[in-house]
């Protein structure tokens, strides 16, 4: 099974194939849930740490990042809340995190 593109019947014929059980497929839902709560907690702290007072947007900027670092750490970013939205099927986001994904591409490939 291409995990690029999976519908919800794909999933269900694969652990019917699997023939895990009321008992296994419970387990599964907590451990996909976890997972899921886990990264919604990364990004929510990644905003908080992003909002905090301006000792903390001080301190970042006198680390003097080139502009090929920044577009790295900010490509970093991107991808991890496409992962995000992807997964949460929020299509739309992907399209605006896809557009600014285009534009720091064309900053790293003009420092190369």
């Amino acid at each position: 099974m291409d995990n690029k593109r999976v519908t919800n019947k794909q999933i269900l014929d694969k652990i019917d194939d699997l023939k895990v059980g009321e008992q296994g497929l419970n387990a599964l839902a907590i451990k996909i849930v976890s997972r899921m709560v886990k990264l919604k907690s990364m990004e929510d702290w990644f905003d908080h740490v992003n909002r905090a007072d301006i000792a903390g947007a001080v301190a970042y900027k006198d680390l003097d990042l080139t502009e090929e670092e920044e577009a790295l750490g900010e490509a970093a970013k991107l991808m991890t809340l496409m992962n995000l939205f992807q997964e949460d099927e929020e299509y739309e986001k992907c399209a605006i995190i896809k557009q600014r994904m285009n534009e720091v591409n064309k900053i790293l490939k003009k420092g190369r």
